[in-house]
């Protein structure tokens, strides 16, 4: 892969507002895309671990998820950035970290950004939205 890629939920307003600060704020070389428009089998990831938490596929082939993930993307940004990736992965801060991310995960439908959509799974989404993330019809 000539290129590293963070995944994210394409399907929570949350997440996507996230993705759309970084593709604004943060200088990365890597894509970020949503997981439901990615090509999962060639980054070597499953729906179900794109579901769990925001993903790191690395140009060397390293993988990393959740704030993990995070702390990858920063550490492939600018100077200020790689700064903040380093900090995140300092073992008493990671520490932290998976807890609060995980607190996070399951509340991002009531965070600002986030809709009824964050909170249900992606079978419940496709169902009621369809493959796409539209609302299908005769529901």
């Amino acid at each position: 892969m000539e290129r590293s890629t963070f995944v994210y939920d394409g399907d929570c307003a949350f997440c996507t507002r996230c993705a759309e600060f970084i593709e604004r704020r943060i200088p990365t070389g890597a894509r970020v895309v949503p997981w439901q428009f990615a090509d999962l089998d060639a980054l070597g990831l499953t729906a179900a671990e794109c579901e769990e938490a925001v993903q790191w596929v690395g140009a060397d082939g390293s993988r990393a998820a959740g704030p993990d993930a995070i702390a990858k993307l920063f550490g492939a940004s600018g100077p200020l950035w790689r700064v903040a990736g380093a900090g995140l992965r300092l073992p008493p801060v990671r520490a932290v970290a998976w807890p609060v991310y995980r607190l996070v995960a399951r509340n991002r439908h009531r965070l600002p950004g986030g809709t009824a959509a964050c909170s249900l799974p992606q079978e419940a989404r496709e169902r009621l939205y369809g493959p796409a993330g539209r609302r299908a019809t005769g529901v």
